[in-house]
């Protein structure tokens, strides 16, 4: 009798480790964090996930939005199945469903950007068993106009390094036209030269002729 609720309470310990040790079914969110647009334009806010679940039509996502100046988070757009639009609020007719549950996308697009728009979006997918998870964030500037990074800098880089190497292209046949050129002229005015010596020496031939038959 002891040794069978001794063998018992070991099961019940090494049941409660294994449980302790197997890895917590927890979505995770994946977004660019920051975002600048001009104001006036559309962006793309990208929204990715993982889930230990496959992706059923239990799958939710709810898109949330915090002010920059303050105040109560609004309600930006929900998914269930199907896209569900705000029906009022600043985000009306402003935002479309532009993801992909299949592919784990779960992105939208805002379009006509207001500077009022500066804030925090946030990015939540339940995707049952996997309700947990960390909420994604984006943190969106809306500026007059776009400010020169890196990427620019980058960009203007590869541009300038391309203008250089298709001004060195046309360096190089331009030098190898004259230099093919130069060789044909060269060519012409030896074939002149030798053209002209053989006139001479016919001449001479026929002049020699001439006096040899009068004497």
């Amino acid at each position: 009798m002891y040794g069978k609720s001794l063998m018992r309470a070991v099961l019940l310990l090494l049941g409660i480790q294994l449980t302790a040790l197997w890895p917590t079914a927890a979505v995770e969110i994946y977004t660019s964090r920051v975002l600048e647009a001009v104001n006036g334009t559309d962006i793309r806010l990208k929204c990715t996930f993982s889930s230990f679940a496959p992706v059923g039509d239990a799958l939710t996502v709810t898109w949330n939005f915090r002010p920059q100046d303050g105040g109560p988070e609004q309600f930006v757009f929900y998914y269930h199945g199907e896209p569900f639009e705000p029906m009022s609020g600043r985000f009306k007719s402003r935002v479309a469903w532009d993801g992909n549950p299949d592919r784990n996308d779960v992105s939208i697009i805002l379009w006509k950007l207001q500077f009022d728009d500066n804030g925090t979006y946030t990015c939540q997918v339940k995707n049952p068993p996997d309700v947990d998870g960390l909420i994604g964030e984006i943190r969106l500037s809306v500026v007059q106009t776009v400010r020169f990074s890196e990427i620019y800098f980058l960009a203007l880089a590869i541009g300038s390094a391309c203008a250089l190497m298709v001004i060195i292209v046309i360096v190089v046949v331009l030098f190898q036209h004259f230099r093919k050129k130069r060789w044909a002229d060269r060519a012409h005015k030896v074939v002149e030269i030798k053209s002209k010596e053989e006139e001479r020496l016919n001449q001479g031939k026929k002049v020699s002729v001439y006096f040899e038959e009068t004497d």
